[in-house]
């Protein structure tokens, strides 16, 4: 396993990047959940990055990478690897920024997601069904034209960018109480991330990381002890889907920082995206969706807690949608 930065450095890069984004990103609301605290008998607090740039925070783990480039790296070519809504926070920071990109999906990417691609004039490359395979595939074609690789979690500025969502939180939170969190996990940046922030200043908080019985990576290889290949089926939380790179800095800071893991069912995520929809009035994605299961599945231990739920993204297609209300 590569040696990677500690909870603290990750802490510390959080807060020196979080005013840097905050020029060319939105601050996202901490918005209270009526009827799904109700529901829980718990206080519920989401923090809603289904409304941010690109609809998804992932626009802000790339946004610090590409922050770090210079213009001639940028102008020469960025190369990633992508579900979809990393690959759309590339495609922002440059075209904010300044560059030209190539992102690797896989062949079952979104529809939604690969036509808003197309709109920032990404060159798409699509193989296989597997974000962990195309991973290696990216950084072996920048590498060989010496192009930047922008890892979409397996590196220390992407992890700090997703860690600005706890330095919002903490912010929003304005020195009130936070009993735990619940976020949902693929790769593990925003987990990571996040929990990093939050310990720092709430070590008592309990970190939960939610994943997809159907595909759920980083929970089997925390399990496992070392980063172990899943044969992942598809679930409607794809951006979450696929295997950990290996070497991932992500492991150790998933072992270290996450609490409790928790893996839902398909049946559990599609119910909760209802729920969402039916009571809030708001479009979120699967994997945002699956945060909520995943606390509905806690409700007992969370009672009376206040509790912050992540929704991190709202970039569902409509064929995804229908099948999920369906």
């Amino acid at each position: 396993m590569t040696e990677g930065p500690t909870p603290a450095e990750i802490a510390s890069r959080s807060e020196q990047v979080a005013p840097k984004l905050r020029r060319h990103l939105p601050l996202t609301p901490l918005r209270s959940f009526g009827a799904f605290s109700d529901e829980l008998g718990a206080q519920v607090l989401v923090k809603c990055e289904h409304e941010q740039r690109t609809g998804s925070f992932k626009a802000r783990g790339s946004m610090a990478k590409i922050l770090t480039l210079t213009d001639d790296q940028r102008e020469r070519g960025v190369v990633t690897a992508s579900t979809g809504n990393h690959g759309l926070g590339v495609g922002n920071a440059l075209a904010t920024l300044g560059g030209r990109g190539i992102v690797y999906l896989p062949e079952n990417a979104s529809p939604s997601k690969v036509a808003a691609l197309r709109r920032y004039g990404l060159e798409i490359r699509a193989e296989g069904t597997d974000s962990g395979v195309l991973e290696p595939k990216a950084r072996a074609y920048a590498a060989e034209h010496d192009l930047t690789y922008v890892p979409p979690y397996n590196d220390p500025d992407v992890v700090a960018g997703q860690g600005t969502v706890g330095v919002e939180i903490l912010e929003q939170l304005a020195g009130e109480k936070l009993d735990a969190i619940v976020v949902a996990v693929g790769g593990g940046g925003l987990v990571s991330g996040i929990a990093a922030v939050l310990k720092k200043h709430l070590p008592d908080v309990k970190v939960y990381g939610a994943s997809p019985v159907r595909d759920a990576a980083m929970a089997v290889s925390v399990e496992a002890g070392e980063i172990t290949l899943v044969d992942g089926q598809d679930t409607l939380s794809d951006g979450t889907a696929g295997s950990v790179e290996p070497g991932s800095i992500t492991f150790d800071l998933c072992r270290r920082l996450v609490d409790d893991w928790i893996l839902v069912s398909e049946d559990a995520i599609s119910a909760a995206l209802r729920m969402v929809i039916d009571t809030e009035h708001q479009l979120i994605e699967g994997s945002a969706a699956m945060a909520f299961a995943a606390a509905r599945a806690r409700r007992t231990e969370l009672e009376g807690q206040r509790v912050a739920i992540v929704s991190c993204g709202g970039n569902i297609s409509a064929g995804t949608l229908a099948a999920a209300l369906a």
